[in-house]
């Protein structure tokens, strides 16, 4: 495979395609907003993978937040990653009608409020298709069910994202209250109005995932919008088993991104021969 090599002053990390099938996915790498960088297996790892199957991978460095940087600046770099992948679609020898954007938990978040933000403003093309894999969508999350309370209650290393904890890295993300965010910080919260044109969506969620909640939330709005989304839970899944190779459900998940990467269809033309 094409060795991947930095683009857009460092911005971004392009990942060419082994056999490209034309087919592109801008992608944001998971870690909190305030961790994570692009040799993670969340970054590095998933953007070989997907590569390997045809697909030409953008990885996005976007700035992390801490002293100094808040939102929207991470917000800002993946949409100045996506418009500079359109620009740039023919030199990376993909079709801009056949080009993604996802991410991983923190990262599906922006790359979810991105996709809002270009709606917002009307940008053209918007994603093919949106990935999100074990999103946080929600500064306040619903309790889960009784049955994920359970599975969480018998998995303690798993029961890491409670109300305090998700609402704490809110907080970092926006540098103040949750409820003074604007909706592309918490994509989770948006109205079937706000949805009526999202992109269609597929969704990846841990099964033993606290975070699940908002995801889920997420999905039933884009659904009750009616919006083409897919939902799996990934039997036997803590959050984050994409950046823990070892796992055959990583495999299995990236499985599925890449077979949905490639069967992302060209829009027909309006009034072409058949």
């Amino acid at each position: 495979m094409p060795e991947p090599y930095a683009a857009a002053d460092g911005l971004v990390r392009v990942y060419p395609a082994r056999d490209p099938h034309g087919g592109g996915l801008v992608w944001a790498h998971g870690g909190g907003f305030a961790f994570g960088d692009l040799d993670m297996p969340e970054a590095d790892g998933v953007a070989r993978s997907i590569a390997a199957r045809g697909t030409t991978v953008v990885s996005v460095d976007y700035r992390l937040v801490g002293d100094g940087c808040r939102y929207p600046a991470p917000s800002d770099d993946i949409l100045a990653a996506w418009t500079w992948v359109v620009a740039n679609a023919a030199r990376l020898r993909v079709d801009e009608d056949r080009l993604a954007i996802g991410g991983a938990s923190a990262g599906a978040n922006l790359v979810t409020g991105a996709t809002l933000r270009l709606l917002e403003r009307g940008f053209a093309p918007l994603p093919a298709l949106v990935v999100l894999a074990y999103p946080t969508l929600l500064a306040v999350q619903p309790a889960p069910d009784a049955t994920l309370r359970a599975a969480l209650d018998a998995a303690p290393d798993a029961d890491r994202f409670g109300p305090a904890a998700v609402r704490e890295m809110y907080e970092g993300l926006i540098g103040g209250p949750v409820d003074r965010a604007p909706l592309a910080a918490i994509p989770g919260l948006a109205t079937i109005d706000d949805l009526a044109e999202f992109p269609p969506t597929l969704m990846i969620n841990g099964e033993i995932d606290e975070l699940r909640v908002s995801g889920e939330h997420f999905a039933a709005t884009l659904a009750a919008a009616g919006r083409d989304v897919e939902v799996v839970i990934e039997p036997g899944t803590e959050h984050g088993h994409l950046n823990r190779p070892h796992e055959p459900a990583a495999s299995i998940s990236l499985d599925r991104i890449a077979a949905r990467l490639a069967t992302i269809s060209v829009p027909a033309i309006e009034g072409s021969l058949t």
